[in-house]
């Protein structure tokens, strides 16, 4: 029961690996007496079981207090390795528009490498203050802990990821045009959020 939560992290990663490859390589993988229509809901399958551990990893480790270092690292980095291959499975086969695509990846890729350096600075400061106690440096490492903080704030990531999970899901089982104004939608959501997070980032420093 302790591992179970890094046991479905983990599981997340590896069906997201599985989720490309199927994407790409249907063909290798099923019988030839299976309809290929129903590579759209195998696929599909294979993505809402990966984001229900998603939902199940976290709920578990917090009611049965069996947070670890692992789960905190490992678990959005997870999040996004599923995404992203979803993403990108579904631009090379065509049934994703690239623009759209280039764009929530992008903003994922900019607000996680703003989220490494809060989470760099903060240790820096914290680790800084410690030694070395004065004005400046618990200013510093309070303006630090507080950009981290309004970064974690906001409920408008919860949104964009329900969002992109859903289009993805769409787009996944071939249900059009519903998976493109998801999609579309989830752009829209995706900039929004990334814009939130990077302005409420640079008030908390400045």
């Amino acid at each position: 029961m302790k591992s179970l939560p890094n046991f479905l992290t983990i599981s997340r990663i590896f069906l997201s690996v599985f989720l490309l490859f199927f994407l790409l390589h249907s063909d290798l993988l099923l019988p030839d007496w299976v309809d290929k229509s129903w590579v759209n809901y195998f696929a599909c399958l294979i993505f809402c079981i990966a984001s229900i551990t998603d939902f199940f990893d976290g709920y578990i480790a917090r009611n049965f207090k069996l947070e670890s270092t692992f789960g905190a690292v490992f678990d959005p980095l997870a999040d996004k390795m599923l995404i992203l291959s979803a993403f990108i499975g579904l631009l090379l086969v065509g049934k994703a528009n690239a623009w759209a695509v280039f764009i929530i990846l992008s903003r994922e890729f900019f607000i996680t490498g703003l989220r490494v350096v809060v989470a760099s600075a903060k240790s820096s400061h914290n680790s800084d203050f410690a030694k070395n106690s004065s004005p400046n440096s618990a200013k510093d490492s309070k303006d630090t802990n507080k950009a981290g903080e309004h970064i974690k704030a906001s409920n408008l990531g919860k949104y964009k990821t329900g969002v992109q999970i859903t289009a993805i899901a769409f787009l996944l089982a071939g249900i059009f045009p519903g998976g493109e104004v998801l999609l579309w939608l989830a752009t829209f959501i995706t900039v929004y959020s990334g814009a939130d997070y990077t302005i409420k980032y640079y008030k908390a420093i400045s």
